[in-house]
This record gives C-alpha cells, structure tokens and sequence, in this order.
C-alpha cells in the first residue's frame, strides 16, 4: 500500500489531519469525481435523462457492492443511509407477541429505540446478552439464550461506535445457523475498515453506509438481505420500484433486494458508491485491516505515553476507532482546540451507547484510516501537549 500515492488521491489530506473516519471519511479523487461528473451531466442534460445515459453505472454500484462483501447482486439494495438500511431490515421482520429480540449491550442507541417501540407494539421482548470482560458479546452466554427458544432475532453492532471494539460476529453467525435465528448486523463502522464477507459471517441482514470507512458519499447507505429469506421479509413501505402494481386492487412485491428500495434516490451518490466500494476492493479488505489496525495501535501507544489519559477501548482486537480521555480537560474542549489545528476528532458522547452504561460520560475519539499517516498522529498528540 503506497500511502503517499493514497494521500495524493484525497484531496483533504492537504488541509487536515483527519482521524473523524468514524464520523465521515475523506473520499478519494474517483469518488469526488464520479459524483460531480454525474450532478454537472444532470444540469446539462436534466437528472432523468442522465440517469438513462449512465443506467450501466447505476447498475455497477450493485455488483460492486456485492463483490466487497461477498454476496450476489440481487441481494443488495440502495438506501440513502445505514439507519434507514437497518430499519428497512428491522421492520420487515413479523414480529408477534412474545418473540425475544437478543442484543448486546454496546449496541447503538437508534437501534435500541427501534427495539422498545417493536416490544410496545407487538409484545417483543428485548434482552441484552452479557459482555466477555474483555467486552465482546459472551458466546456462551448467547448459545444459552438461543438454547431457551423463542428467540426471534438476534441483532448486533460489528464494531460499535464508542469503544474500538469488535465483535466475534461469525461465531454469533454459526449460533444463529444452528439455531435456526435471524441475524442482523450493523456493519456501519466496519465495511471499509475490516474484511467482511457475510458468507464467512453468517448474517441474514447487514446494514452499512456509505460516508465512513467505505468513504462514498454522504446520504449513501446499503442493505445486504440473504436470498433465501428476502421473500419472507415485508418492507415497511413499497412504492412503484418496490412492488409491481397488477390491478387497482393488486400488487407484487418485487423477489430480491430491491424491494426494499425506493425509485427516488440520490443517483450521483449510488454511482459514487460503487466507485468507492471498487476503491476498497482493489485495495484489498486483507491490506486495508491490517494498516488501520497497525495505525490505531501506534497511536493507542502514542497515548499511553500522554499524562493524564486513559484509552478506553475493548476487546482482543480493537478497531481503528481509539477513545480516550484526559484528565482535567472536557473532551469538546479538545475537540475544538484540535479543530483550531486542523485536526480532526469527535466525541463519543453516552446518548449513542444503548445499554453500554460503563462507558464513560464522554470522551474523544480518535478514528483513523489508511490514508493517514505517522504526521497526522504526532498532530493530535502536539494538541494533547499544548493543553
């Protein structure tokens, strides 16, 4: 990986040292150029007729998609964000009174919520499977779950937003196989920074977005739902690209992924997207993984060093997500005085954590990605010491 030749082909590496790729990622030349390329053709040409012209890069995004994750074309569809992604998934699955919904206790806040309004609807149950003490969801503890029956679905961050850690999530995907359970995983934080193949995971369901580690466009996201069960899944909306309308009083709701798309979408953002996910797949998820999980190391080293702060992150094998905290100083004060140095961090603040009630009130978070270099860390740290 020629890192200077990566940090040419993203132009924002010239103004910022920017360590935020958990929040939004810096998108590299073809990305920035597919999108502008393809908004200048509609405001020449009209946003319709583009969308004709280029219907063969419209398409592409899902072979591209689907060849980054190691799944079929037909199992993808195009959704303006994660959330939405992951709603679209969530609220298809008939819940009836009494199923148990099984989650962890780092998972998101969003999806927590998603979870009680489903319990106060349907009568779900939802549980929250304990943590390893190292923090990663206890398998031992979800196969005894599952072993109770009733379990409806189990459903997970791959690597939460707040503590650098990630989940063992093909083994949860073996669990769940066995036990004949949905899985639904939030890939938010990790399409783009880890290798994932949803065949090796397991997972019925995968959520991702487009602006993080995949570094696509902002209001770009994915759906990834598993052939053999899409047709058991009933959107929570259709419209005419979803469904086929047959008679005033029929419709049919299309057989694969698509059905949980709408026909408006923001075209120069699919298109960009699957430049981005070709960009990933051509770099390849091995070398990526291994270069943000060297970097996020070197600067939890870096950290360790710092007096007064403490690196808050879990599991065996952290992410490139690094928190921490120093002692004395508000976590947006460094924020600001970071962004005062065009360097760029974020706070993980506990409104985001769901259950995870260990994790400290706030603290900054530091999210690197392979196009940063050793500069961009001694930045941060020359922040920490003007303090």
């Amino acid at each position: 990986m020629n890192v200077d030749d990566l940090r040419s082909d993203t132009p924002g590496c010239a103004n910022v040292a920017h360590l935020n790729n958990a929040g939004a990622a810096l998108p590299p030349r073809p990305v920035i150029d597919a999108v502008q390329n393809h908004f200048m053709l509609e405001s020449t040409i009209g946003g319709y007729e583009a969308a004709e012209e280029k219907a063969a890069d419209l398409q592409h995004f899902y072979d591209a998609v689907a060849r980054l994750i190691g799944a079929h074309a037909d199992e993808i569809a195009y959704v303006e964000n994660a959330t939405r992604a992951w709603d679209m998934a969530f609220y298809a699955i008939p819940f009836a009174e009494g199923d148990r919904i099984l989650t962890t206790s780092g998972e998101y806040a969003s999806n927590t919520i998603a979870y009680w309004q489903v319990a106060a609807a349907k009568g779900a149950k939802v549980e929250v499977v304990p943590d390893e003490p190292d923090g990663t969801i206890s398998l031992d503890a979800l196969e005894a779950e599952l072993a109770k029956g009733g379990v409806r679905l189990v459903s997970l961050n791959h690597v939460p937003t707040h503590n650098g850690l990630v989940n063992p999530v093909a083994e949860v995907g073996r669990l769940c196989r066995a036990h004949g359970v949905l899985f639904l995983l939030d890939a938010c934080q990790s399409v783009g920074q880890l290798t994932v193949d949803v065949t090796e995971i397991g997972c019925d369901m995968m959520s991702s977005t487009g602006r993080k580690f995949l570094r696509g466009p902002r209001g770009t996201g994915f759906l990834y739902v598993r052939r053999e069960i899409v047709q058991t899944l009933e959107p929570p909306f259709l419209d005419l690209h979803a469904a086929d309308w047959k008679t005033p009083d029929g419709y049919d709701v299309r057989p694969d992924a698509i059905r949980f798309e709408t026909w408006e979408r923001y075209t120069a953002g699919q298109i960009g997207l699957g430049v981005a996910a070709d960009y990933a797949a051509d770099l390849g998820t091995a070398a990526i993984q291994e270069r943000v999980k060297g970097l996020a190391q070197n600067l939890r080293d870096k950290l360790a060093t710092h007096p007064g702060t403490t690196v808050l992150d879990k599991g065996p094998r952290p992410s490139g997500i690094v928190t921490f905290t120093v002692d004395g100083h508000d976590p947006y004060a460094i924020k600001e005085a970071a962004r005062a140095r065009d360097v760029n961090v974020t706070v993980a603040h506990p409104i985001a954590h769901g259950y995870d009630v260990r994790a400290a009130p706030s603290a900054i978070r530091a999210s690197v990605h392979y196009y940063n270099n050793e500069d961009d860390l001694d930045r941060l740290l020359a922040v920490l010491a003007s303090l």
